[in-house]
């Protein structure tokens, strides 16, 4: 048992016997222990296997890899809306514990399984971002930009891209890939810094402001 785990569980004001409890069958299923990202987390051969989780309306277990995991209860749920690998389940009472106790050790051997296996969650093919027209056109017919504008990270291009979409007439939309050609050719994202005063390199400070006088 780490002691570091030990003053966090006595230092929540919320969930504490839940949480102890979840303790206990995380250590039974023969994890261990440490404080990582201010939680307890739990491990084997320094893997990666769960977190403890507590918040305002409930306590969870977090499941690294638990989009891998055979839900046959039905009971994991996303850790959020935009979450592709992590699963939870979350807990209201420690008499929801005990009662899936069993079930729940089934879990977390499963995710030691995966763990020990060296298991991947592959990644999903990303949807190719649509550019605006002008944009597109500007790509299609200037090479040097369109090398320029691909080295970029995605990031960056979508920046852009929302960026000069954002205009409602062709004009502005055209005028502003103008104004910002030179940048892209340069390597600097919409929101870099050009001039080198950034304190916060790579992102621009406002500190290009001082040219100004």
């Amino acid at each position: 048992m780490n002691t570091q785990v030990d003053a966090y569980l006595e230092n929540i004001s919320s969930w504490k016997p839940e949480l102890k409890l979840l303790r206990k069958l995380a250590l039974d299923c023969g994890l261990e222990e440490r404080l990582k990202w201010g939680v307890p987390c739990y491990t084997i051969n320094n893997g990666n296997v769960l977190l403890l989780g507590n918040f305002k309306q409930f306590c969870n277990i977090s499941f690294f890899k638990g989009s891998l995991l055979n839900d046959h209860m039905g009971i994991l749920e996303k850790a959020g809306e935009n979450s592709r690998i992590a699963r939870i389940i979350k807990f209201t009472h420690v008499q929801e514990i005990d009662k899936q106790w069993d079930f729940l050790k089934s879990y977390i051997f499963e995710a030691i399984e995966v763990e020990k296996a060296g298991l991947k969650v592959q990644p999903t093919k990303k949807a190719k971002t649509d550019f605006v027209t002008e944009l597109q056109e500007k790509l299609n017919t200037d090479p040097k930009f369109k090398e320029a504008f691909y080295n970029l990270t995605p990031g960056r291009q979508r920046g852009y891209n929302i960026y000069f979409s954002g205009a409602k007439q062709v004009k502005t939309r055209e005028a502003r890939i103008d104004k910002y050609t030179e940048r892209i050719l340069k390597g600097k994202g919409f929101h870099d810094c050009v001039c080198g005063l950034s304190k916060k390199m790579p992102t621009c400070d406002g500190s290009h402001k001082q040219l100004d006088g």
